[in-house]
């Protein structure tokens, strides 16, 4: 259907405000040809379309990042090169890249952070990425508590900090190796817990494919799995919740 179909609908009062401005927010894209920007997302689903970089010619990144600052006055961008920073960069000389996880964003100044997420690893070799989950949730507007390196082989150092743990409106764990920090987190918080297996690991970790299982077949309850260092999804997840858990969208 398109506008000015749905147009005639409201008028005639077939279709009502609301339900047309559902169907204008799905149908509303610009095409750019080797890509169509999802530019009614936020309207959708409260979060603005992100920039997956790796993989993409340099041009059509360029001018994504462009076309979305047009829009939304901020990028973010995962995945990305120290090659693809330069290039962004000779445009928005204001942009932020960080190496560790890659992620490529220009943000919005004094942005209002609310509730709290802990993004927790098992060691200090997840932090890339955590840190992915970690700015993922921060762009997003959410506060988080950075719990680092208190994996199951020293687990005094995660009790030393289960306060700050238990008083999140969401727990991230992140974890290689066996991958299992988030059973151990499970058994000890009230809060939803996402477990993030990463492919740090000895051969038969099978580059994360151990830890995904163990946290799939995790005896605790209220964990929810993503994909093998999936930092972002785990980041985006973690901000729904945190938006449910604070009255607000």
């Amino acid at each position: 259907m398109n506008i000015k179909e749905i147009l005639r609908q409201v008028k005639e009062r077939i279709l009502a405000p609301e339900e047309a401005e559902l169907l204008l927010n799905m149908t509303n894209y610009e095409e750019m040809g080797y890509a169509k920007l999802d530019t009614g997302r936020k309207e959708r689903t409260g979060f603005a379309e992100v920039v997956f970089c790796s993989g993409k010619a340099d041009e059509h990144l360029l001018a994504i990042f462009e076309r979305l600052y047009e829009k939304e006055g901020e990028v973010f961008g995962t995945r990305a090169s120290k090659e693809q920073y330069e290039l962004v960069r000779t445009r928005f000389p204001q942009i932020f890249y960080d190496p560790v996880s890659q992620i490529l964003k220009i943000e919005r100044e004094g942005k209002i952070r609310t509730g709290k997420v802990a993004v927790c690893t098992a060691g200090t070799a997840d932090i890339p990425v955590a840190e992915e989950a970690a700015q993922t949730a921060e762009f997003f507007g959410t506060n988080v508590e950075r719990v680092y390196d208190v994996g199951v082989s020293g687990i005094h150092r995660l009790l030393s900090r289960l306060e700050v743990i238990q008083n999140a409106n969401c727990v991230v764990a992140v974890a290689g190796m066996e991958g299992a920090l988030a059973s151990v987190i499970g058994g000890l918080v009230s809060r939803p817990v996402i477990a993030v297996p990463t492919s740090v690991g000895y051969g038969a970790n099978l580059h994360g494919l151990s830890a995904l299982l163990t946290m799939i077949n995790s005896c605790a309850n209220g964990i929810a799995v993503v994909n093998i260092d999936n930092g972002y999804g785990a980041g985006y997840l973690a901000t729904q919740m945190n938006r449910l858990a604070e009255g607000g969208r």
